[in-house]
């Protein structure tokens, strides 16, 4: 496929929104902004988020929905850029909500049952207004702090935690009948999903974890945020590798190539959502290629 560059210059881009007017909004974590993209590649600040702002979503108040994961130490590998353990300054996680007017940014949530949220790194809102997100936990030179997949209300009335605990889950997304709620896990490269009763609530299972495995792939690559398409397809970032990772529900997958090791997120936009963006992290740059199939349409996001 071919791969057209909106923008480079980026530092560490993720969490892609597409908007109506054409523009991306997305995150850039090492420069710790949140950050508008115009189709002509110009970058715009919306707001300076400190620590380490991660996924991004829009919110049913037109606020974007951002998962500060705290920070990361940075690293160059192979020529490219690459986020590493928790910095000399990290005090936590926390899910903050921007104005995209003023810039004004609240701190919704920094705990869950009295546990400090660790790295809050990928967000989906479901139609009833709630959103998931994942924690993807947090590494030290010496040891590493687990994660987990939460829901709660963008409101700051409610906080909970669904599946504890996940070794690294990074990627989150529902299917199209809002039935699954599917999380990609970092380290293990494995593909989650877990069966939903209602908002926020997972359907109970007689293992410790309830999820279950759709898919995973061979040899040394790692997960990164997803994207669900309107057909219910699972487009996962794929580090190492380089590209995106499409798996069907059944576990079947291919492997879409992406010119940088560390892509880590895809959005979809466009009048037939079509148009697929690529934050191309290692390199700093967004990408954007004409999609076989559409994504699915996101809850509050037009």
């Amino acid at each position: 496929m071919d791969i057209e560059i909106v923008a480079d210059g980026l530092q560490f881009p993720e969490g892609p929104i597409a908007m109506p007017d054409g523009s991306i909004i997305l995150v850039e974590i090492k420069r710790q902004t949140l950050t508008r993209v115009t189709p002509d590649g110009r970058r715009e600040t919306i707001a300076d988020l400190p620590g380490g702002p991660n996924g991004a979503a829009l919110g049913p108040d037109g606020r974007v929905y951002v998962c500060n994961n705290g920070g990361f130490e940075w690293r160059e590998v192979m020529g490219q850029t690459i986020s590493g353990d928790a910095p000399a300054d990290y005090r936590g996680g926390s899910i903050i909500a921007v104005d995209l007017k003023s810039g004004k940014a609240e701190t919704l949530y920094t705990e869950v049952g009295g546990h400090r949220l660790k790295g809050p790194n990928d967000i989906v809102f479901d139609r009833s207004g709630g959103f998931w997100f994942t924690d993807l936990g947090k590494s030290y030179h010496r040891h590493r702090d687990h994660g987990g997949l939460y829901y709660a209300r963008p409101d700051g009335s409610k906080i909970v935690e669904a599946a504890y605990p996940l070794f690294s889950a990074n990627g989150v997304g529902l299917s199209p009948d809002e039935k699954t709620v599917y999380v990609a896990d970092t380290f293990a490269a494995r593909l989650y999903a877990f069966d939903l009763t209602a908002p926020g609530e997972i359907a109970p299972s007689p293992l410790p974890l309830p999820g279950r495995v759709v898919g995973s792939v061979p040899g040394m690559q790692f997960f990164d945020s997803l994207a669900v398409e309107e057909g219910g397809r699972i487009c996962v970032a794929t580090l190492l590798n380089g590209g995106i990772t499409v798996f069907t529900e059944d576990g079947a997958f291919e492997h879409v190539p992406m010119p940088d090791l560390f892509p880590t997120n895809i959005c979809f936009g466009g009048a037939d959502r079509r148009d697929a963006y690529v934050t191309l992290s290692g390199t700093g740059r967004l990408g954007k290629l004409r999609w076989p199939r559409a994504g699915l349409a996101l809850n509050f996001a037009s």
